[in-house]
């Protein structure tokens, strides 16, 4: 559904993607695993057309993501963003409903939501948190209000920017679990970027290791713990010692 081709993105003197190659299938849930300061947000930002890339080419469907109808391309899309990304001043169900409310298409108030409060109950809500504001809730419910909004408009594609950070190990599991039932139930194409090894293998199809600005590795997940591939088994097993280097 989604290629890039020898994608390149540079900032300055800072070379962050250096020729990056992927292709994620449609229906499926790829997971981007990598080191901080690898490129991965930037990578996702470059899919988005958030970013230009310097060279190379991103298409979706077949079709440069640099043309056409930008909110119609856009409309394609989810976001859980990596910490919730919630509007303070918002009800909880205006967060959810917040594409909803807006532009072409938009829907008339209780429309909105009561589909809200739907989506908030598929992500194990209560209908009463709909009316709370995000600072009355915990990490773990703001993760999941961002997750409610992230399918409410029933996007094909969801980004999923480190979702379980800052969470406990019980409430990881609980948001890991969600996203892999919606993405089987909705059909989606799932893109995840996560350090969390226990998220990647509850979440995953599929794996790309992006390291040194290219894709090292990829392939099922199955053969992620297998492959002699130096850096994927320096990653996956969290040692200091290896090819990709450490601060010491």
């Amino acid at each position: 559904m989604i290629t890039l081709s020898q994608v390149h993105k540079a900032f300055g003197a800072n070379r962050v993607l250096c020729g990056v190659d992927l292709v994620i299938p449609a229906a499926s849930s790829m997971v981007i695993i990598g080191g901080s300061g690898t490129g991965k947000s930037v990578l996702l930002r470059c899919i988005l057309g958030l970013v230009r890339p310097d060279s190379g080419t991103i298409t979706l469907d077949g079709r440069d993501v640099g043309a056409g109808d930008r909110d119609a391309f856009l409309s394609r899309f989810g976001m859980l963003f990596q910490g919730g990304a919630l509007f303070d001043s918002l009800r909880v169900w205006e967060n959810v409903a917040f594409r909803l409310l807006r532009g072409p298409g938009a829907l008339p108030k209780p429309q909105a939501r009561a589909l809200a409060i739907e989506k908030l109950r598929r992500v194990g809500l209560k209908p009463e948190t709909a009316d709370l504001f995000p600072a009355e809730l915990s990490g773990g419910m703001q993760k999941r209000v961002g997750l409610a909004r992230a399918i409410a408009a029933s996007p094909e594609i969801i980004f999923f920017d480190e979702p379980t950070t800052g969470l406990d190990p019980i409430m990881a599991a609980v948001i890991n679990g969600l996203i892999r039932e919606i993405v089987t139930e909705m059909g989606v194409t799932a893109v995840t970027i996560t350090h969390d090894m226990s998220s990647v293998r509850a979440i995953a199809d599929r794996v790309a290791m992006l390291h040194g600005g290219v894709v090292r590795w990829t392939g099922p997940v199955a053969e992620m713990a297998t492959t002699p591939d130096p850096y994927v088994q320096q990653f996956i097993h969290g040692r200091a010692d290896g090819p990709i280097e450490s601060l010491r």
